[in-house]
């Protein structure tokens, strides 16, 4: 079953008079819970909430279509907020699947259990990562409970809760090779384990930077979680397209690879979406700050002095002698792409206006199908044709998180920890080695060469801004002016839409594109989002308090 997540429908339910003492036309849970396949459906709700395709990136410095007010400090509170009524939502629903699961024996009523306590940790992440603390809530709330008004738990309570949960989960799921043919695809022991490294070094390298106190107990964590996901040999990397298997990851051919631990799950004519066509015509635009962060073919960055770098004269100099993953992630302008429309021809990719965002002058050819129906869905208004997963958990980032948390638990990563995590990730594109000897020969710096790693391998996954406020570097980095292709001095100059004056005199000293300026980043205020107003609200006209975040 492709999927591919079911969600509890309604049913019409035929009660005798004398015994009507349940709803008719809904299921209750006085008629419900009662056999695994009822769990089940409980806990295929849950699946339906996880993150579909967005432009989570221009919330950073790494994409750009227009200006974000996350990104370029703007952001003002709000009395609602999706991401908190979404998540409160979902974590109610978790909460009712483990309430009523709480006493039983059964091993596969546990699993689905074990399904809603990942669930109800992965909202909470979803909660904590922008918010920090946040009220816990641990059982199915009604009007007039007092839990309503429950107070709000440190940042750190909240790591620790998320991470017990993901704990007691493990044990009743099942390993991703034990999968039934049509559960591929379900939360697994594996997904557990990497959720937990993902929330462990999220924490252990904010508490690190932040200046707080136990940094090292979440980078364990960290090293531990993630140590288990290697060594259960349910994953590796997708090398099924050989040296373009970076690309064909991210499309249709990636779909349940070994790399896969979580995805959103998507199916023609069952679950689509208005993607890739959105992306393309949007605008998912790489930034320059992105286009500059790939290495050249021997390693080194392209402002080394030794560097094979083309620079930036033609339309296609830049990308020549680059990381393949730059040319797997953006398009050779004027180049013929395998990615197709109807008629299914390839097509020359140009940032022109009018048919798509020409904002950065960079053109994204991750996530861009070859199937001509998918490509076509949003042109043709119908996103049910789109069918190819996003993958929210995928074993790259696994084996880069193992790889920063021992760099920053120990000021030192030993080549033996390289090779088996960063120069797998490497070896898939043929990149060089990462090793000691070569950051130190060049005058490079380990910890800034795994960052960009980890930049560059989940480029427009939706992680760099989390990166950028872990690693506190957000308010150097977000501020600066966003860049893109160079127009002066270039073969840029001459071409439409770049020869027109209105673009040639948005360039900076050295001919670039500024795509936005004026950005702003408080680091007293803007490392949390603020709590909806709304919700803060509520607690004050019951006589509680739930407190805002710091200068909001």
């Amino acid at each position: 079953m492709k999927s591919k997540y079911l969600i509890i429908l309604f049913l019409i339910l035929g009660c005798n008079k004398e015994l009507d003492l349940v709803s008719q036309d809904t299921i209750t849970d006085g008629i419900f819970w009662k056999t695994p396949n009822d769990f089940k459906l409980g806990a295929n709700n849950l699946y339906n909430g996880l993150d579909r395709f967005g432009f989570e990136d221009t919330e950073s410095d790494i994409a750009f279509n227009d200006p974000n007010s996350v990104s370029n400090g703007n952001y003002q509170p709000t009395e609602n907020n999706g991401q908190w009524t979404g998540s409160y939502n979902n974590i109610r629903a978790a909460n009712n699947v483990i309430e009523k699961g709480a006493a039983t024996t059964d091993p596969l009523i546990k699993r689905y259990v074990a399904e809603a306590r990942f669930f109800r940790a992965w909202y909470y992440y979803k909660l904590l990562r922008v918010f920090g603390g946040v009220p816990l809530i641990t059982k199915v709330l009604n009007t007039g409970d007092k839990e309503l008004f429950t107070a709000r738990s440190t940042r750190t309570e909240t790591v620790d809760f998320i991470l017990k949960d993901l704990a007691d989960a493990g044990p009743d799921l099942q390993l991703r090779s034990e999968l039934a043919a049509g559960d591929i695809g379900r939360i697994t022991r594996g997904t557990a384990a990497a959720l937990a490294a993902r929330v462990a070094l999220f924490e252990g390298t904010w508490q690190k930077f932040h200046g707080e106190a136990n940094a090292n107990k979440y980078l364990d964590a960290a090293i531990a979680a993630s140590t288990a996901v290697m060594n259960s040999t349910q994953y590796g990397l997708y090398t099924g397209s050989g040296a373009q298997s970076y690309r064909y990851l991210f499309i249709e051919a990636g779909d349940d690879s070994p790399e896969s631990i979580l995805d959103r799950r998507y199916a023609r004519n069952i679950l689509g979406q208005d993607i890739p066509y959105g992306y393309d015509q949007s605008g998912y635009n790489p930034t320059r700050k992105l286009a500059d962060m790939y290495l050249d073919t021997t390693g080194l960055p392209i402002t080394n002095p030794a560097t094979v770098f083309k620079g930036y004269a033609t339309f296609s100099s830049e990308f020549d002698d680059r990381d393949p993953r730059m040319t797997m992630t953006m398009i050779i302008p004027g180049t013929l792409t395998n990615r197709v429309f109807n008629p299914i021809v390839k097509v020359a990719n140009w940032p022109d206006k009018p048919q798509r965002n020409f904002n950065t002058g960079y053109i994204l050819y991750k996530y861009m199908s070859e199937d001509a129906t998918a490509n076509n869905s949003g042109r043709n208004g119908d996103a049910s044709l789109f069918e190819f997963d996003r993958h929210l958990i995928r074993y790259a980032e696994i084996l880069l998180t193992y790889a920063e948390a021992m760099y920053e638990k120990n000021a030192a990563i030993s080549d033996d920890d390289l090779d088996k995590s960063i120069n797998i990730i490497r070896n898939r594109v043929n990149m060089p080695r990462l090793t000691n000897a070569f950051v130190s020969g060049n005058g490079l710096n380990m910890r800034e060469e795994i960052r960009r790693e980890r930049t560059i391998e989940l480029a427009l996954e939706g992680f760099r801004y989390d990166d950028l406020r872990r690693w506190k570097t957000a308010e150097t980095e977000l501020p600066q002016d966003v860049k893109g292709i160079r127009i002066k001095g270039t073969d840029w100059q001459t071409r439409a839409p770049y020869s027109d004056p209105v673009y040639q005199n948005r360039t900076d000293a050295n001919g670039f594109l500024i795509s936005e300026s004026n950005r702003k980043f408080d680091p007293l205020k803007h490392y949390w989002q603020p709590l909806p107003t709304k919700e803060v609200a509520f607690y004050q006209a019951s006589g509680y308090s739930l407190p805002q975040n710091p200068q909001w």
